[in-house]
């Protein structure tokens, strides 16, 4: 059993008796409230999306699936396909993919996790940091030192986040996956 606090994009869990992929998580504290969990989950056997709100500390029955490790090959429109290490081939659909879609690209040297239910590929993990290249970003304007100055950068794949004022376009950086937070320059 796991908390609605700690379940991540990516987890599987069982609802009124259907299983649910996580495919988005946002957490809101207040000052004298429990912390408000908000879930996009997607059925995994059916094509339907729901979004549903819980406290952090209920309680949900996480379901172990089968993982494999597995390596991104290409994206055949709109599935994504990875492969094991014995050459078998897994379509993993896009919106399964929820936020990991942006950090994935050809060429990618990191492994992930494939995860299955029944024989069916219903999700991917992707490692817990990536290294990519900043494709764009605006210059650093000149004599803002006043402290942690950030600024919007698009990467590789085409995803966008927030980096530090001293990143320039064409600089590789290390992007947190869980939570899509700019780490270093490398």
């Amino acid at each position: 059993m796991k908390t609605a606090h700690e379940l991540r994009p990516g987890n599987v869990i069982m609802l009124d008796g259907s299983p649910w992929v996580v495919q988005k998580t946002e957490t809101t504290r207040s000052g004298r409230n429990a912390a408000i969990v908000k879930l996009k989950l997607k059925h995994v056997l059916q094509d339907s999306t729901t979004e549903s709100t819980f406290k952090g500390e209920d309680k949900m029955e996480d379901i172990i699936l089968e993982r494999l490790d597995c390596t991104y090959s290409y994206f055949a429109d709109p599935m994504y396909v990875f492969m094991d290490a014995e050459y078998n081939q897994y379509d993993v659909e896009a919106e399964n993919l929820g936020d990991a879609a942006a950090y994935i690209v050809d060429g990618m040297e990191e492994n992930c996790q494939v995860t299955f239910y029944e024989g069916k590929a219903i999700s991917v993990e992707l490692p817990t940091s990536v290294v990519r290249e900043v494709t764009y970003t605006e210059p650093s304007a000149r004599g803002d030192t006043s402290g942690k100055v950030m600024k919007p950068a698009t990467i590789t794949g085409g995803g966008t986040l927030s980096v530090a004022d001293f990143v320039k376009t064409g600089d590789m950086i290390e992007i947190d996956t869980r939570t899509n937070e700019f780490k270093k320059r490398v």
